[in-house]
C-alpha cells in the first residue's frame, strides 16, 4: 500500500467542507487533481471513503474510520517538519494559538507581543473562537496550542489533551466611566445589578449561560437594555452610557473610559487553562510560546486583585 500525505490532506479537507470544489479551492489544486487523489487513496485502501450524491458529499464507515487517524497524521506530520526545520538552523517556525475573543484583546495580545520581539522569524497564527470550537481545533491539529475557559461539549473520541490551568479570572460589572458610579463602594451584589440596564452577550457566549445561570440560582430577573452583542459592541455600547455589562476582569486592561466593580453576593469567575494534545510532540516554536504565556499570565495575576494565578 502506498499512502501518502497529500492524499490524507485532501481526504481530510473533503471530509471537514463536505465538497470537492471548496476542498480544492482551499488546498490551491485544481479539483480533478483532488478528485484523483481520493481516487487512488481509494484503490489503495481498498474501500469507498465517500458517499457521493448530486450536492452532497458524506463519509462512508470507512471514512469515519480514517478521519480521526489521517487527522493526527497530518498533526504530528506538521510537527516534524517544524522541528527539523528548526534543529537544521533555519531559525523558524510556525505557532497556530488558538483563543477565546476576550483574552485576545487582553493576554493573548501581550504574549504574542512580546514573543514576536524575541522569535521574529516565527510564523504566528491566531485563530479567535469558543472554547468548545477550540478543543474540536485541538483535536483535528488544526491549532498547536490553545487557551480555554471552559468546554462542556466531550472531547472527541480517540484524542487526549493536556491541560495546565493559568488563572482564575473573576467576572466583574463595568460601566461608563463618564456616567456616575453604579455603587458606592468597590463591589455590586448581584440583586443590585438586576435593577440596573444590562447590556448582555449573545447566547453562544459562555459568558452569557454563566450570568443567566447566576441570576436563575438567584431567582433574580436581570433588566436587559441590549441582548446578543459580541464583546467589542458591548465594551462600546457601555462606554457610551447604555448600560452595564458583566466580562472578564482581563478586559479592562487598558480601557481608562471603563469603571469596573467586583461582584459579591455571588461572586462569579472563570478559570484559564493551556490545553494542546498529548499525542503529538510540540515543536521548538510551540512549546517556547507556552513558555512566554505562562510567563505572561503570572505577569498578568500581579497587576490585578480579581486575576489569581494558578501557576505552582
Amino acid at each position: 500500500m502506498v499512502m501518502n500525505l497529500e492524499q490524507l490532506r485532501g481526504f481530510v479537507e473533503v471530509a471537514r467542507l463536505g465538497h470537492f470544489t471548496r476542498a480544492s479551492e482551499h488546498l490551491h489544486l485544481a479539483q480533478p487533481s483532488l478528485s484523483r487523489q481520493i481516487s487512488t487513496l481509494e484503490r489503495e485502501l481498498g474501500a469507498e471513503l465517500f458517499h457521493r450524491a448530486r450536492g452532497h458529499i458524506a463519509l462512508t464507515a470507512a471514512g469515519e474510520t480514517l478521519l480521526p487517524r489521517a487527522q493526527r497524521m497530518l498533526a504530528e506530520a506538521d510537527a516534524i517538519r517544524d522541528e527539523m526545520g528548526e534543529l537544521a538552523g533555519l531559525r523558524r517556525g510556525r505557532v497556530r494559538l488558538g483563543a477565546p475573543p476576550t483574552l485576545c484583546i487582553s493576554l493573548v495580545a501581550e504574549a504574542i507581543s512580546s514573543f514576536h520581539a524575541a522569535h521574529p522569524h516565527v510564523d504566528l497564527h491566531l485563530t479567535e473562537g469558543g472554547s468548545r470550537l477550540l478543543v474540536e481545533q485541538l483535536a483535528v491539529g488544526a491549532v498547536d496550542i490553545a487557551l480555554i475557559t471552559r468546554s462542556d461539549g466531550p472531547t472527541p473520541a480517540g484524542v487526549s489533551l493536556t491541560h495546565m490551568p493559568l488563572l482564575s479570572e473573576e467576572l466583574v460589572v463595568v460601566s461608563s466611566a463618564a456616567a456616575p458610579p453604579v455603587t458606592h463602594g468597590t463591589s455590586i451584589s448581584l440583586a443590585h445589578l438586576a435593577t440596573l440596564p444590562l447590556i448582555a452577550f449573545d447566547e453562544s457566549y459562555e459568558l452569557r449561560a454563566t450570568m443567566d445561570a447566576a441570576f436563575r440560582d438567584a431567582d433574580l430577573t436581570p433588566t436587559l437594555a441590549l441582548e446578543g452583542a459580541e464583546m467589542d459592541a458591548v465594551l462600546r455600547f457601555v462606554e457610551r452610557g447604555v448600560g452595564v455589562a458583566v466580562v472578564p476582569a482581563m478586559v479592562l486592561f487598558e480601557r481608562p473610559t471603563l469603571r469596573s466593580a467586583r461582584l459579591s453576593h455571588p461572586s462569579m469567575s472563570r478559570t484559564i487553562s493551556l490545553a494542546h494534545r498529548s499525542d503529538v510532540t510540540p515543536a521548538a516554536a510551540v512549546a517556547a510560546m507556552r513558555k512566554v504565556i505562562v510567563s505572561t499570565s503570572a505577569e498578568v495575576a500581579r497587576r490585578d486583585p480579581a486575576i489569581t494565578s494558578l501557576i505552582d
